[in-house]
């Protein structure tokens, strides 16, 4: 069976991005990017939705991180969009609610080909390390728009920021591995018959 593999670049005055997306193994799971508590989100994601995820992200984090996080977001989403595209219909909705310690988070995912973000969260400690907890959105909001998907993101609670952030990225992974299984239908899931 051929692996759902692909990738994708983009490179803006403010970032270069190169994403590889394989939703056939697991690992391996490479981030090179300049924001070490991001990376452990993704490389969260990743691994709980068990799917290996290559990533380089530079940008001008001198001046914000948020020109690195948003786009990072648009491209990953922009990888997640072409598994469809390029390997045929997939199972379409995923869900999952995971806890870590004191936090609760549930994803719910709809690869509809509609972006829309539903996000929410209120983080006790406004950063994580030096990580703004308030990019997360940024994140978000640019992968519902990349992927075209219906995101609906929710820390249910937390005393944690760290772990209510960790918590919501694992679901998150686990939620897009459902919904981007492939179908067992030749046509997409939808009583329009197109998506």
């Amino acid at each position: 069976m051929k692996e759902r593999s692909v990738s994708v670049s983009r490179t803006t005055g403010e970032t270069h991005i190169e994403a590889t997306l394989n939703l056939s193994r697991r690992e391996p799971t490479e981030l090179k990017i300049e924001l070490p508590f991001f990376g452990h989100l993704l490389h969260a994601m990743a691994f709980h939705g068990g799917f290996s995820l290559r990533l380089l992200g530079r940008g001008d984090i001198d001046v914000d991180a948020h020109h690195l996080v948003e786009d990072i977001g648009i491209v990953l989403g922009g990888a997640f969009a072409k598994v469809p595209e390029e390997f045929g219909p997939v199972a379409r909705f995923g869900h999952a609610v995971i806890p870590m310690d004191d936090a609760l988070s549930e994803a719910t995912v709809d690869a509809c080909g509609r972006p829309y973000l539903v996000y929410t969260a209120s983080y006790p400690q406004e950063r994580s390390g030096s990580f703004e907890m308030a990019l997360i959105r940024e994140f978000l909001l640019g992968f519902a728009n990349g992927a075209r998907i219906n995101l609906h993101a929710h820390c249910r609670y937390g005393e944690n920021s760290h772990h209510m952030a960790e918590s919501l990225f694992k679901a998150i992974g686990k939620a897009l591995s459902s919904a981007f299984a492939p179908s067992d239908s030749s046509s997409p899931l939808s009583t329009k018959g197109v998506l």
